[in-house]
């Protein structure tokens, strides 16, 4: 008897149903023994708890269009994975409890960046575990991708081209928020192909002077509008130069709801520009899969699903340069994959003239 586990943990997004399909289907057409599958509900809190569903192959069909979660998802952030629950129980010790007790022979965890790292610590504490790179913000490192990417990009893209008719109309200045804290894969995507006048992300710090002297300098051109996409980490290169300690206590203080809120009053203040604040917020992890989604979702199930097959285990499925390959959990965990200012893509959008903030 095989017997797998399935969680999906952190924050939702368009492909994780997909990427369990692939994982199930090939494990029941290729496994030479009977399989159990066991689905854990809300991400590792199942696992700690022992909510569990036993599955088959039937409970997987139709997903690779769905998005979302079957199995629900939730959060169990890795800082606090040595502080027990507030009933008082030790996470791990609860967790290698559940997976004894179930006879697993392979945990699948679908999870970004501090999943991994949990999904790591399991496996240094002996369990059989194997990741799957799910985020939007595609900030996983060791692979070129990660399902529910190019679905959040088309989500944000189609939020900034229903923005442009409004903006032309009105003759406003648009400030448009996109997903990103840590990282600007989302907004420099959705921007180019968006067709943004100034994109800012945490990568490459701004300046107001120059965000206000594209918006001028389109008026005096006769641009009625200006879009500006802003990475919700998004940092002026006065808050770059903060301590860490600093700069949180500057975010803990702000009081607007959000940093596209503050850029657009200082637009304001200094332009005299009337100005629209635009949020798409969770829309960016919701709806269904694109193609593009599907596709590699479903190969990183089947890849993920030959491994435990073969028996290797401890690793992180990635694709790197088209090749679907196997990163070894402790390369991958806790590290971020972060834009690279020199990159192809910025230095062509320079070349079409999108502003960065930075000169």
């Amino acid at each position: 008897m095989l017997r797998i586990g399935l969680l999906t943990s952190g924050g939702d997004c368009q492909a994780l149903n997909a990427t369990m399909r692939g994982i199930v289907k090939t494990i029941y057409r290729n496994a030479k023994e009977p399989v159990e599958v066991y689905g854990f509900e809300d991400g590792y809190q199942g696992l700690i708890y022992e909510r569990f569903r036993l599955m088959d192959n039937r409970d997987f069909s139709g997903l690779l269009t769905v998005g979302g979660t079957i199995l629900g998802t939730s959060r169990t952030p890795f800082k606090l994975l040595d502080t027990p629950e507030s009933d008082g129980i030790n996470k791990v010790e609860a967790m290698k409890h559940t997976y004894a007790k179930l006879k697993l022979d392979c945990l699948f965890m679908l999870g970004g960046n501090g999943s991994t790292k949990t999904a790591n610590r399991l496996s240094e504490e002996g369990l059989n575990v194997i990741a799957l790179p799910k985020t939007i913000d595609n900030d996983t490192w060791g692979t070129d991708l990660t399902f529910g990417f190019a679905s959040s990009v088309e989500v944000a893209t189609r939020c900034i081209d229903e923005i442009h008719t409004t903006a032309n109309s009105h003759g406003r200045v648009f400030v448009i928020e996109i997903m990103g804290h840590k990282v600007g894969w989302i907004p420099l995507y959705a921007g180019v192909a968006g067709g943004a006048d100034v994109i800012l992300i945490p990568e490459i710090p701004y300046d107001m002077d120059n965000v206000c002297r594209v918006i001028e300098e389109r008026d005096k051109a006769g641009s009625r509008f200006t879009i500006v996409v802003v990475a919700e980490g998004a940092i002026s290169k006065e808050e770059a130069a903060l301590s860490k300690k600093e700069y949180k206590k500057l975010v803990a203080a702000r009081t607007s709801p959000s940093i596209a809120y503050d850029i657009a009053a200082e637009i304001d203040r200094r332009t005299g520009r009337e100005i629209r604040v635009a949020i798409p917020g969770h829309t960016q992890r919701g709806g269904d899969p694109d193609a593009q989604d599907r596709i590699f979702a479903t190969q990183c199930g089947v890849e993920a699903a030959l491994g435990c097959l073969e028996g290797e285990f401890g690793f992180m499925v990635a694709q790197r340069k088209g090749k679907m390959c196997r990163v070894p959990l402790k390369e991958v965990a806790g590290k971020l994959k972060l834009v690279d200012p020199k990159s192809d893509l910025v230095r062509e959008a320079r070349a079409l003239g999108i502003s960065f903030g930075d000169e």
